[in-house]
């Protein structure tokens, strides 16, 4: 099953003309399984090569119920900046750096999960997931991923120039087990402000000075652990600190029923439904959800979800 589960990235013609037009950024993928699992940077885990083919969804503590965000030493976030290719404020680099030390940790029935910030290193692995996913979810051939990953790639060049406006986290998922390695689980993009709002948002349109959650995908052969849950969980805690806004959105497509549970689950509601009419453009119709956040990250049920959920 599909686990497409919120769409703002298009591939509307149209699209793929501006995203040739606005980049010329090297997008090879020729050499992406391997390069991304033998890092040249400081990385905190050990990453498995195993297949890490995933379902898209792109343009969104321990077991008893507590999520952590922990922060590191100064030096080592010195030593993986988050840089976005601009000049930033004195406000938006205290932002970025708190992006860079945010860390969100849950135990789960079948291992652990840790999930924090992208960095530009890990783009090119991100960007083979997303492409992969989302062939996937669209029934598209496999030979179309090449071309998909390079969209996608525009897309997230793009995007993190938006930092701290905006961000990509990444979900690294262990197995139970002394010799089990750490892998890349999941994704999911999380903007916190007009600033890092998407030029052209899907339908149902989105409040542009809300919180937006969307281009979550989890690996296909790491579904049904409960990985999504707390991708989406850790979206809703890191929006707490970087936004004051607690109204967040997201999308659902209407035929993704097991997302659109698992949204209901986490609080969000269906305020919007596109019009039958955009099925004459060759889209899924989608719901655009809401949620607003608690005062506290403590309020959230983050457990009684996780053995059930389909993500």
């Amino acid at each position: 099953m599909a686990t497409a589960i919120s769409l703002s990235f298009s591939l509307d013609p149209q699209s793929h003309h501006n995203y040739h037009h606005h980049f010329h950024h090297n997008t090879s993928f020729n050499s992406h399984k391997a390069s991304i699992f033998t890092p040249k940077y400081t990385f905190p885990f050990v990453i498995s090569s195993k297949s890490h083919t995933s379902n898209l969804i792109i343009p969104l503590s321990t077991s008893q119920s507590s999520s952590s965000s922990s922060s590191t030493s100064p030096s080592s976030v010195l030593q993986t900046p988050l840089q976005t290719g601009r000049f930033l404020t004195n406000q938006e680099l205290e932002k970025l750096e708190s992006l860079g030390k945010y860390r969100y940790f849950q135990e789960l029935e079948s291992g652990s999960l840790w999930v924090r910030v992208m960095r530009e290193e890990e783009m090119d692995v991100t960007v083979w997931l997303l492409a992969e996913s989302f062939a996937e979810s669209m029934l598209m051939p496999k030979g179309y991923v090449k071309f998909l990953a390079y969209l996608v790639k525009q897309y997230m060049i793009e995007r993190r120039a938006l930092m701290p406006h905006t961000a990509t986290l990444l979900g690294f998922y262990r197995e139970n087990g002394e010799d089990a390695d750490l892998q890349l689980a999941g994704t999911v993009e999380v903007c916190f402000d007009k600033r890092g709002a998407n030029a052209n948002p899907p339908t149902p349109t989105p409040p542009k000075n809300s919180p937006y959650i969307c281009n979550m995908t989890v690996d296909k052969l790491l579904r049904r652990r409960g990985i999504g849950w707390h991708l989406l969980k850790a979206s809703e805690e890191l929006i707490s600190q970087m936004s004051s806004s607690r109204e967040v959105y997201l999308h659902c497509r209407m035929i993704d029923t097991a997302p659109l549970n698992m949204y209901r689950k986490a609080g969000y509601t269906i305020v919007e439904t596109d019009n039958i009419f955009i099925l004459l453009t060759l889209q899924r119709r989608k719901h655009l959800m809401c949620k607003v956040l608690p005062d506290s990250e403590s309020l959230f049920e983050v457990d009684e979800y996780t053995s059930s959920v389909d993500t």
